[in-house]
């Protein structure tokens, strides 16, 4: 199976290295991306750019396609399963899930020049940043990439309801399952699109909002297990 690893923020491909093997050893076909508008560096890049790049891989594959999309790259694989719902075979989200029509990433973060830099770690809840002792968070930081603001702020757009015919699994880390489908049977917006698709497993990883890295071998361990055939 074609697997397309996609990155949440600040990521670039090399953010799946520990996870690319086993799903190779498993027999899979893995692509890890670096979306565009962050190696060279443009703010002008927005969210349908991001989209559309992904959707252009997609086509160059022959057969069924499984998207793997962590953190704000969960927002681009939901877009590209609404343009190409009789490609994708299923979607993984990593602490992430389906962005819905006219919801934006995230529209909090503070941008310089029309980019996102990685902000200071104690931005981030305790839950987010779990299991990320010093030396994983200085790390990650070396490799952050500021990402384009439009990138965050852009508004989905869907418009093709087989997208929720496309089975997902949800890898959870900061939120329990238990949250998230209480938050789900609620109607709560964060959550909207997921309670909508009709085949929606999800699955727990407690560490924080990384777990490529700080637990790769467990978050690896379960993508393989969620990949179809």
């Amino acid at each position: 199976m074609d697997v397309i690893l996609i990155p949440g923020f600040w990521l670039d491909a090399t953010a799946w290295d520990d996870i690319v093997p086993a799903l190779r050893a498993a027999g899979h076909e893995p692509k890890a991306l670096t979306l565009p508008g962050l190696v060279p560096a443009d703010p002008e890049v927005g969210l349908r750019d991001q989209i559309d790049f992904v959707v252009d891989e997609v086509d160059a594959v022959a057969g069924p396609v499984v998207l793997v999309g962590h953190s704000g790259g969960g927002a681009v694989a939901h877009g590209v399963v609404d343009a190409r719902p009789d490609r994708i075979a299923k979607v993984i989200y990593v602490d992430a899930g389906p962005l819905r029509d006219g919801g934006v990433i995230n529209d909090e973060f503070e941008a310089e020049d029309g980019m996102v830099p990685l902000p200071n770690k104690m931005v981030f809840d305790d839950e987010t940043v779990a299991d990320m002792d010093d030396a994983i968070w200085a790390a990650f930081a070396a490799r952050a990439l500021p990402v384009p603001e439009k990138v965050a702020t852009e508004k989905q757009v869907l418009s093709d309801p087989r997208r929720y015919d496309v089975p997902v699994t949800v890898i959870t880390s900061e939120m329990s399952e238990a949250t998230l489908r209480e938050l789900m049977a609620a109607g709560h917006p964060y959550v909207a699109e997921l309670a909508a698709v009709k085949h929606a497993e999800i699955v727990e990883l407690p560490t924080g909002h990384w777990p490529m890295f700080t637990k790769p071998a467990e978050l690896a361990a379960l993508i393989v297990r969620a990949l179809p055939g």
